[in-house]
């Protein structure tokens, strides 16, 4: 069985005119969407995203199959929103999430992204990026083309190489056990444009409490710059057994 305990904070940024992010905390599901496409179909899109990955939360048993196909009624449901309404042609967005999931009858993380959306994890004061941008300048840094600080500057900073919204949406999933006292960051591209991988992880390990942290995060995002929308999810988990992996209840999501 777990515990866990979630924190969740977003920002419109100092620069945007909306927030077209969106998260979820429900249950064994966790997630952030970064939609893209104008004014109000990013927001649509993100929106669409998380909203069919809530139903992850009401099945009694999840495995990796459940999340490829929840991820999939997403994208469908994206493309034909898109096809039904032309202001919203071409509009998508990031995904990346954590979900509980059985494995062999014991509970472990699913981890699924695809676009720039991060998840990181923390443990014994290490801070591993559990997640790969599939981003342009992502493939440079990986080539060695280009360094670190070279991408976030770089000019194809914000393409896409995968997204929900295209034909391209099949998520990159990673399994990983449950350990007892790992605490997980969920993000937009909004807080990693902001703050260095080095700010994030000093940061991780200095707040006990994860929805102090998720603000913490954020208002530093924002007082960085703010450029960009950006959305923070913390999930601890406090307490691992062996076991099937228990369904948990849904529970309201901070300042709603």
């Amino acid at each position: 069985m777990t515990a866990m305990r979630a924190g969740v904070a977003t920002d419109i940024g100092a620069v945007r005119g909306t927030n077209q992010d969106s998260h979820l905390v429900q249950g064994r599901v966790f997630a952030v969407a970064d939609g893209m496409g104008g004014h109000s179909a990013g927001e649509v899109a993100s929106g669409i995203a998380v909203t069919a990955l809530a139903g992850l939360a009401e099945l009694e048993s999840v495995g990796v199959d459940e999340v490829k196909q929840h991820v999939a009624k997403a994208n469908a449901d994206i493309l034909a929103t898109a096809s039904r309404e032309p202001d919203k042609a071409g509009m998508g967005t990031t995904l990346t999430g954590l979900c509980l999931i059985e494995v062999g009858g014991t509970p472990h993380w699913a981890v699924f992204n695809l676009g720039d959306s991060r998840v990181y994890r923390f443990h014994d004061g290490a801070v591993e990026q559990l997640t790969a941008d599939h981003s342009e300048v992502a493939d440079l840094v990986r080539a060695g083309r280009i360094t670190e600080p070279q991408a976030r500057a770089h000019p194809a900073r914000m393409v896409l190489t995968k997204a929900l919204g295209t034909a391209d949406a099949e998520p990159e999933i990673r399994v990983l056990p449950v350990v007892a006292g790992e605490r997980f960051l969920l993000c937009s591209d909004g807080l990693t444009g902001e703050l260095s991988d080095a700010e994030i992880a000093e940061r991780l390990g200095a707040e006990d409490d994860p929805q102090t942290l998720a603000d913490a995060l954020v208002g530093a995002a924002v007082a960085a710059g703010g450029r960009d929308n950006v959305t923070v999810v913390v999930v601890d988990n406090a307490v691992s057994m062996a076991g099937p992996a228990a369904r948990t209840a849904p529970r309201k999501e901070p300042g709603t």
